[in-house]
Formats: structure tokens, C-alpha cells, sequence
């Protein structure tokens, strides 16, 4: 499955998942370290806003959250996560080359990043919350064999990525991903 297939229905899943979020839950603390429910949203909406304009071959301008206060910023992140599922869409995204936090790298295998880092977003959001969400077991699949291939030693610096842990007997394939990610499950 291609990253762009795999970011149609991550994004879309992620925006949704969002939609639910209620303003008391922002301030809860996320499986992602340091993260709370509102640092991953802001996360998720500076790296989609810098991210499309690299995947445009554009040079992008400084991106700061939206500041926003007793609400959750879902409008503001839908706009920002559709525009990034466009420009990885636009003609060459996937072949220019991208500077991207783990280095430069083609803009497929860094599509690939993006997928990934959105699913576990979608999970880090959705345990925090309560919430639930599903998706085709081809886009987990996809995610998880690139993961799997993709993260070295270096990357689980502790920081980026922590090293594995198990998952519990029973584990979907999604909990799987998400242990190997270095998340407990």
C-alpha cells in the first residue's frame, strides 16, 4: 500500500477522532512522554503545516499552533491535515527530496514517517480520550511493515522513539505497532 493510500485514511481517521474531543480532555496526559492531549494536537498541526510545504517543494515559514483557549482546535487542525494530505498528493511530492527531522530523505519514505507518526497519534489520542477508532487492517499492516523495517537502533534514542515493549498476550495488530513504537499497551 502506498503512503499516500495509507494517509488518505489516516488523516480522514484522525480529523474524526478529533471532532470528539471534549475541551476538558486536553490537559490529559497521552501515552506519547511529555505529551498531553493538547501538545499532541499541536504537534500534529505544526508538523502537517511545515510538512505540506516541504512536500511542495516549498521552503516553510516559521509554524506556530493556533492559540486557542477552552476549545479544541479541530477546525484549525482538519485545515491543516488536509493540506498536507494535498500537497503529498501534489505532482512530485514523492520524489523530491524532503529535509525532514530525521534527515533528508525522499519524500516517499518520508510519506512513510508521516503515516506512521499519525497513526500512533491517532492511538496516543484515542487512549488518552477514551475514544475509539478503526481502520482497514491493510493501512495498520502497511504502516507496520514499514516501521518495522525503517526504525533503527539509533532513532530509539528515547526521545524520538523509546525502545519496544511487549505487547499483551491478545494484542491486536494495532497494539502490536504501537508496543513495538515504544509505547506500554
Amino acid at each position: 500500500m502506498q503512503p499516500i493510500d495509507q494517509l488518505s485514511y489516516i488523516v480522514p481517521t484522525l480529523t474524526a477522532l478529533v471532532d470528539r474531543i471534549e475541551p476538558a480532555q486536553l490537559n490529559d496526559p497521552t501515552p506519547c512522554a511529555k505529551f498531553t492531549v493538547h501538545d499532541v494536537l499541536d504537534h500534529m498541526f505544526v508538523g502537517g503545516s511545515t510538512f505540506a510545504y516541504s512536500f511542495r517543494g516549498e521552503e516553510p515559514p516559521e509554524i506556530k499552533a493556533p492559540s486557542v483557549h477552552g476549545r479544541v482546535p479541530a477546525a484549525e487542525l482538519r485545515a491543516a491535515m488536509d493540506g498536507l494530505l494535498e500537497a503529498v498528493r501534489s505532482p512530485g511530492a514523492t520524489e523530491r527530496t524532503i529535509s525532514a527531522p530525521i534527515g533528508d530523505v525522499p519524500g516517499d519514505l518520508f510519506a512513510r514517517f508521516v503515516a506512521f507518526d499519525g497513526l500512533m497519534h491517532c492511538w496516543d489520542l484515542a487512549t488518552a480520550t477514551g475514544l475509539s477508532f478503526d481502520l482497514p487492517p491493510s493501512v495498520i499492516d502497511a504502516v507496520d511493515e514499514f516501521a518495522r523495517a525503517a526504525l533503527s537502533p539509533e532513532m530509539r534514542d528515547g526521545d524520538t522513539f523509546k525502545d519496544a515493549t511487549v505487547a499483551p498476550d491478545g494484542a491486536t495488530r494495532l497494539e502490536g505497532l504501537v508496543a513495538f513504537s515504544g509505547r506500554s499497551v
